[in-house]
């Protein structure tokens, strides 16, 4: 009998863990993805019809950030995100082809016509925005405006724009002010769905705050002692803030940073 593999088992963003938030050992089905050869650590999806096993729960990933340690969670998400990239490529987007998966790598391959179609990731950046010694611009976006928590401007990188270039533009269009002194911070793989956030810090320039309706439905600059609700502990946007408000050193490993 061959030895069970430790399993990620999702159902879209939300993962099988046992009650203690530990993840379940399986035996592999020979359409698993091999997350990790050495450690046997698949990936598979929980289909429609199959049911909770018992003793096991479905909870969200975001929730799991909370609970696990860096590299648990970023483990899941390159699991998460290799399901996405198997289930969004069955076909050849050259010749329409049902494709095959690699044998050796990450791939799904047309044996009609040969194309190879690899894991995307979209990069996205995120900005802490600060005002003189004691203020930190914080906006809330319009998807959850019933919300009370406001986050850092961000977005993605469009077609051949220059990190810094983004940095700009998104804060430019999303609240109509103008940054200097632009720095890189860190990273963090963000897997809803499948993107990259690239963490940024910049000092105001210019500029009056004219929001964007349709992304931001509520911005302002607040004080380092009078903060509004902010994202959780493990979001790379929590470890920006407390680096601004705080002043805690940026890592060079994104891990010890979170």
């Amino acid at each position: 009998m061959s030895a069970l593999s430790l399993a990620y088992i999702f159902k879209q963003q939300l993962l099988l863990v046992d009650e203690r938030y530990q993840l379940p050992r399986v035996e592999s089905l020979a359409s698993d993805l091999l997350i990790s050869a050495g450690d046997q650590v698949i990936a598979r999806d929980l289909l429609d019809d199959e049911s909770i096993p018992a003793g096991l729960q479905l909870v969200p990933i975001r929730q799991l950030l909370q609970l696990w340690t860096v590299e648990q969670f970023e483990q899941a998400s390159r699991a998460i995100q290799l399901l996405e990239w198997r289930r969004n490529h069955k076909f050849c987007s050259h010749c329409g082809q049902r494709t095959e998966a690699h044998g050796s790598e990450y791939a799904m391959v047309c044996p009609s016509c040969g194309y190879h179609q690899y894991p995307r990731v979209n990069p996205c950046v995120i900005t802490v925005i600060t005002r003189g010694k004691d203020e930190i611009l914080l906006a809330k976006s319009a998807r959850n405006k019933n919300s009370g928590m406001y986050g850092l401007i961000a977005g993605f990188v469009e077609v051949g724009e220059t990190l810094e270039e983004a940095v700009r533009r998104e804060t430019l269009e999303e609240v109509g002010l103008s940054l200097k002194g632009i720095q890189y911070l860190a990273s963090q793989p963000w897997p809803f769905p499948s993107n990259l956030m690239i963490a940024f810090k910049a000092e105001y320039a210019a500029g009056d705050i004219a929001l964007q309706p349709e992304e931001i439905s509520d911005a302002a600059f607040f004080k380092f002692d009078q903060l509004p609700e902010i994202p959780f502990k493990g979001s790379i946007a929590h470890a920006m803030i407390m680096h601004a408000v705080h002043g805690s050193a940026a890592a060079d490993d994104t891990r010890a940073w979170l």
